[in-house]
């Protein structure tokens, strides 16, 4: 008598099966991906912000008024928004006058989202509140 033969291997359906998969997982993490890349692009963005926040806390606490805490006023301010734009995906970095709100808008790169960070006077302290498309978007928190 014959012997079936064993099989040895997988069937093409089997493989199919597997290249399924693989492709189902591929469409799923592939936008995800996108996204944290994105993210990680935007932090730049929002680093770009900390050395203008840092000199308007600076210069709120040496002179206890806000509205003097701006570029043109200010020569630390200004030289901390000029400095802070050098990144390569930090299109414009501004301070708006007499309010200290600053703006940051990034390259093409992350679609030229916004981040704001706008100052608030508390108890001789300031507090910083975050807005701009970036919220929209999930490229920064608020």
């Amino acid at each position: 008598m014959k012997q079936p033969l064993q099989q040895k291997g997988f069937t093409l359906i089997e493989l199919m099966i597997v290249i399924a998969i693989i492709g189902i997982l591929a469409a799923i993490a592939l936008p995800a991906y996108q996204t944290y890349t994105k993210r990680a692009k935007f932090s730049e963005v929002i680093t770009a912000t900390t050395s203008v926040k840092s000199a308007i806390e600076v210069c709120y606490q040496t002179t206890g008024d806000l509205a003097t805490c701006d570029a043109t006023d200010s020569g630390a301010v200004g030289t901390a928004e000029t400095n802070s734009t050098a990144g390569s995906y930090v299109a414009s970095l501004a301070v708006t006058d007499n309010t200290g709100v600053i703006t940051a808008t990034g390259s093409a790169d992350v679609d030229s989202e916004t981040y704001i960070v706008t100052p608030a006077e508390t108890n001789d302290t300031l507090t910083w509140t975050v807005s701009g498309t970036c919220l929209d978007s999930g490229l920064c928190n608020g």
